[in-house]
């Protein structure tokens, strides 16, 4: 990838990834791909966001360029600080829709209405998508985005779940000879968080390929019906191994503070047998502190993230490997066109 003021490049490049100062970049004959990154999330978690898809983008192929273009909507609500943040190192979409993009990634969001539609990012994240499909090549959207853009174009409305689908769970490849999967583990992991799901009968009857899912967490990848235009991920293959940890830690937050009931669960087939022992042991002292209104035991974090692991970021790797280098073979080296010349945008992958 290559650098620019944004932090988080900074912190890609302190974690030996491979990141590439502007200056160099410049000047290297190698073909360049910019991706645009519309990063929806709240502000907790923006900044993470931005680390975790910049790190599949990066790491993903060794022999491209590619310079990510951050964006996000003036519609969704933010801190003084996020602002300042995102005023300071992210673009706006005029100037993304002036110079054009080869791809874009559209991050899932924090919803806070029941309908999608009545949401404040909507309309001009729709505006986002009609632009995407005239102008992009191949547009993936995460987890909410996957759920709104599927409404948007399929009229598919997400179904709600009786509990939060929260965890780590096993999938299976429905199609081992699609692009996308090629040289994929036929069995992976992927990280879920969501209170709502869209089926593979909805995504069938609308023509919309699945690829991989899973018995328990339902559909993870699927894409358009041409294969590439569009790539839907249900679940989280970008999460870090302490991302669900995080949000467990969220949720006890929440029980201490009153906002929820009940002592949050652990998400599923996330921690060990010693994490959860340890984190059983937590909770027992945490609520005799809670009801003597004594001193809460510390957090042990530290420990904690010592004993995850990930299981799922050589396939979240592979994956975008394989959609990257199919809008590399598709792209116009002009960023501003979709497809080089010869290439049926209504069938793409047969020119491949």
């Amino acid at each position: 990838m290559a650098f620019s003021k944004l932090p988080t490049f900074q912190r890609l490049m302190n974690e030996h990834h491979d990141v590439l100062p502007l200056e160099k970049a410049t000047h290297q004959d190698i073909r360049e791909l910019h991706v645009g990154l519309l990063n929806m999330m709240p502000d907790a978690t923006l900044q993470a966001t931005e680390r975790q898809f910049m790190r599949l983008v990066g790491d993903c192929n060794q022999i491209v360029q590619f310079y990510v273009h951050p964006f996000t909507l003036p519609s969704i609500d933010r801190s003084s600080e996020a602002q300042q943040w995102i005023d300071d190192y992210y673009q706006d979409f005029e100037s993304i829709k002036e110079n054009g993009l080869d791809a874009l990634i559209i991050s899932g969001a924090n919803p806070i209405s029941d309908s999608l539609e009545q949401e404040a990012f909507w309309p001009m994240l729709t505006e986002v998508i009609d632009w995407a499909k005239d102008n992009v090549t191949s547009t993936l959207c995460a987890c909410l985005a996957t759920h709104a853009v599927v409404q948007y174009l399929y009229d598919i409305k997400r179904q709600p779940l009786p509990e939060k689908k929260w965890g780590v769970y096993q999938h299976k490849l429905t199609k081992i000879d699609h692009p996308l999967t090629r040289h994929t583990n036929t069995r992976f992991d992927v990280p879920h968080s969501r209170y709502n799901q869209i089926t593979r009968e909805q995504l069938d009857q609308q023509g919309v390929i699945t690829l991989a899912e899973s018995a328990e967490a339902g559909v993870h990848l699927a894409t358009s019906s041409d294969g590439i235009r569009l790539v839907f991920f249900q679940g989280h293959p970008e999460y870090d191994d302490f991302s669900l940890l995080k949000e467990y830690k969220r949720e006890i937050d929440r029980w201490l503070s009153g906002q929820r009931g009940d002592y949050p669960p652990f998400p599923q087939n996330y921690f060990n047998p010693v994490v959860e022992q340890r984190l059983i042991d937590y909770r027992e002292q945490l609520k005799s502190s809670k009801s003597t209104d004594s001193e809460y035991p510390a957090w042990p974090e530290e420990w904690l993230m010592e004993h995850l692991d990930n299981t799922w970021r050589d396939t979240a790797l592979s994956t975008f490997n394989n959609w990257l280098g199919l809008v590399y073979q598709l792209t116009n080296k002009n960023p501003k066109l979709p497809f080089m010349d010869g290439v049926d945008p209504e069938n793409p992958l047969a020119s491949l």
